[in-house]
């Protein structure tokens, strides 16, 4: 089986920034961890700051991949081309946040990509990655 996980904005500085909301692991460590714990899965990864290149990859492997988790971080809330870009592809779509968006300002409540998603995990830290990974198993 073939997953990739998408991450948007500023989650490359995971471990680094609002420790209290986001943790205080690297992405790149949880990622390592999470390839060898689902060894028999083919997990690729991706994070971009730039909307157009996250709906570019979102294009190149959604006719694909068996499955995209995807956590559009800020563009969850504001991006209509990322939501397009997960309606117009085969793969199903997981959206993922880390943090219970719906407890946080009132901004973040509303998703894009929630309507389009197969699926939607948020709140339980990195551990929603996994989640979203063990949604594909069954």
């Amino acid at each position: 089986m073939k997953i990739i996980i998408i991450n948007g904005p500023n989650l490359n500085l995971l471990g680094k920034r609002e420790t209290d909301i986001y943790g205080d692991h690297s992405f790149e460590d949880f990622f390592e961890i999470l390839k060898d714990k689902y060894d028999w899965f083919e997990i690729d990864y991706f994070q971009s700051n730039i909307e157009g290149e996250l709906i570019d990859k979102i294009q190149e492997v959604g006719f694909s991949y068996d499955g995209i988790i995807l956590n559009a971080a800020a563009y969850t809330h504001t991006s209509v081309g990322i939501r397009d870009a997960v309606s117009a592809v085969n793969s199903p779509v997981i959206e993922v946040h880390i943090s219970n968006t719906a407890s946080r300002e009132e901004f973040r409540h509303d998703s894009y990509i929630t309507p389009v998603a197969q699926g939607l995990i948020m709140g339980f830290g990195l551990q929603s990655y996994e989640l979203a990974l063990q949604s594909f198993i069954n």
